[in-house]
């Protein structure tokens, strides 16, 4: 008589390594503030070790943040950059993917449009700042237009990469199938392409992320770009200007970890390996 094989335990099928994934979850929290924490003493000790009278110490910048919250500017110029990006990073991803996907897919439109892409790719954003005011003015506009420029180029290649380096496998077997083109495209090419275009839309949005605070110290009178210019001119308060850049990296971790969570759909998440 055979012996019963051995039942594989739950947490074969479910992922739970007990303790050691609760000392993960932990860690994932423990650890950035662990940084954090080291990266503020090491930044207060350096300000104190070098007597600088410029650059601020934390606390310092502490006070800079509250004194823009009572006057209620820092809540007005972190919408309209967050406006601004808004725009332009939603247009360009609506234009990006679609055109990304049509260029990997096709490849006589991959030949004639990618010498042009990537003639127009290298050009800094920052080098269109005099042609997006001669266009739109000193208006919302013309930030949009360079947060949209930053972003599309970023994202149309990362979705025209996805398809090209798809799997044959994958078409293959659509094809057994007897899918329609539609299908084909719903089933197949998205889903299997949407974890390289989200990885595509993360880099896009910390570039559209730096190039608004750019735009806003040149072509507009508003947001944390314009706080940080205003603050260094109007009376070199560099409390607010270093108050200004936290809140940048602060909105931008954000922003990023809003993206990462597209990452835990079912339609996306096979794209990732698990660690």
């Amino acid at each position: 008589m055979s012996a019963t094989p051995p039942q594989p335990d739950l947490a074969t099928f479910t992922g739970n390594r007990g303790p050691r994934a609760q000392n993960f979850q932990w860690s994932k929290i423990v650890l950035p503030i662990v940084v954090a924490i080291l990266f503020l003493l090491a930044w207060d000790a350096g300000v104190r070790i070098t007597g600088s009278d410029i650059f601020p110490k934390p606390i310092e910048v502490m006070r800079g943040i509250i004194q823009l919250i009572q006057r209620g500017l820092l809540l007005k110029y972190v919408v309209a950059s967050l406006y601004r990006v808004t725009w332009g990073f939603t247009l360009a991803v609506l234009v990006g993917v679609p055109f990304g996907l049509f260029l990997g897919w096709y490849g006589w439109a991959f030949q004639a449009f990618n010498p042009m892409i990537q003639m127009l790719r290298p050009i800094s954003p920052i080098a269109w700042i005099p042609v997006a005011i001669l266009w739109f003015k000193v208006t919302d506009k013309a930030p949009i237009f360079l947060i949209f420029l930053a972003s599309v180029f970023p994202i149309t290649v990362s979705a025209t990469a996805a398809v090209q380096n798809m799997q044959p496998v994958y078409l293959r077997a659509a094809r057994n199938f007897g899918l329609t083109q539609f299908q084909l495209f719903s089933r197949v090419i998205l889903p299997a392409t949407l974890p390289q275009i989200i990885t595509g839309i993360r880099i896009a949005l910390g570039v559209a992320w730096l190039v608004v605070v750019a735009a806003e110290m040149i072509a507009v009178n508003s947001g944390l770009g314009y706080l940080i210019i205003d603050a260094r001119n109007a009376g070199k308060r560099y409390d607010l200007v270093v108050a200004g850049m936290v809140m940048i990296g602060l909105i931008g971790l954000v922003l990023d970890l809003l993206v990462r969570q597209l990452e835990k759909f079912d339609e996306v998440r096979w794209g990732y390996a698990n660690r």
